[in-house]
């Protein structure tokens, strides 16, 4: 079981760190997406990153028996830490976004955009100070002891990470996501009706088509990502408290689970936008170029005669 749930956590913990290191050297390496709202989801993508890696740690929490105080309180209050930073930065990026999209022309004299910095050093700074919350009441032992939950995260302190702030920051998100849709739905009724105006046709035109098809695929996905991604997370993190209280072994395969459900949806997002990949395919095309090229310039060698013999055949009689 110990093994299965390792095997587990790593398969995911590798998933999540390949894909979100394959995005950042994206946006790293691409001059166009240098802006504060793409520095915000750079941000969130190392919180990710963080946070898968934090995915096989989280597998041992209910095997581990005798450890150092020390070693103890880290293997409960840093991946605690780096989940919540994750959700700040993804509340942040989605607050930024929906100030850009929503007030267009006052956009640049807003605090999100002039002071930047400030708010992703709020969305680190704040998850390490309610994570470090724990040393008030934690007893450190120099000599071995027994690492349990109870010792660390107290019940108070769960419940008012979970109703308190994680489940409102994910309705959070949801709420600005859904306004960004009715902010899209309202454009695209302008734009039909000048398209209207213009070709004063009863018929859609293509273009009309295409938007209403992008805008049915924008709100499939939003629903989407929070049916397969978000509610998952919130059954589970309601599930693993049910389950420490009883002092359930399947606690880490839950956690695990729910972790993983909320930290692809950064991945999604990334790979849904063609800018964060445009780097990478760049790249594919160059070297798909390069070895055509190659390979018709062995064509062309292959296919030219071996010698230029003018001469006339000899007759062998």
């Amino acid at each position: 079981m110990k093994h299965l749930i390792s095997l587990f956590s790593q398969s995911l913990s590798a998933f999540i760190i390949l894909a979100n290191v394959f995005i950042i050297l994206g946006i790293l390496f691409n001059r166009k997406l240098h802006g504060t709202i793409n520095w915000f989801f750079l941000s969130l993508l190392i919180a990710d990153l963080l946070a898968g890696g934090a995915l096989p740690q989280i597998s041992k929490m209910s095997f581990e028996n005798d450890v150092s105080s020390h070693w103890c309180f880290a293997c409960y209050a840093m991946p605690n830490f780096l989940f919540l930073s994750f959700l700040a930065n993804l509340l942040v990026m989605h607050y930024a976004k929906y100030t850009c999209i929503s007030y267009p022309l006052h956009y640049h004299q807003s605090w999100v955009y002039r002071w930047a910095g400030l708010y992703i050093c709020l969305a680190w700074v704040s998850p390490l100070s309610f994570a470090s919350m724990p040393l008030a009441w934690y007893q450190w032992n120099s000599n071995e002891t027994s690492c349990s939950a109870e010792q660390i995260l107290s019940w108070p302190y769960l419940y008012v990470e979970t109703y308190v702030f994680i489940i409102p920051i994910i309705f959070a998100i949801a709420v600005m996501g859904i306004q960004l849709l009715c902010i899209a739905r309202k454009q695209l009724k302008n734009i039909k009706k000048l398209l209207n105006s213009v070709n004063q046709s009863q018929t859609p035109s293509d273009l009309e088509q295409q938007l209403e098809l992008r805008h049915a695929k924008s709100i499939a996905s939003v629903s989407l990502i929070f049916l397969v991604c978000w509610v998952p997370y919130i059954v589970c993190l309601n599930i693993s408290l049910h389950l420490e209280i009883k002092g359930n072994n399947t606690l880490p395969i839950v956690i695990c689970i729910g972790t993983a459900s909320a930290a692809v949806v950064p991945i999604i997002l990334s790979l849904s936008n063609r800018q964060y990949t445009e780097f990478w395919s760049d790249m594919a095309m160059k070297a798909y170029r390069a070895g055509c090229r190659r390979q018709g310039c062995k064509q062309k060698q292959n296919n030219q005669p071996r010698g230029n013999n003018t001469e006339p055949p000899t007759n062998p009689v």
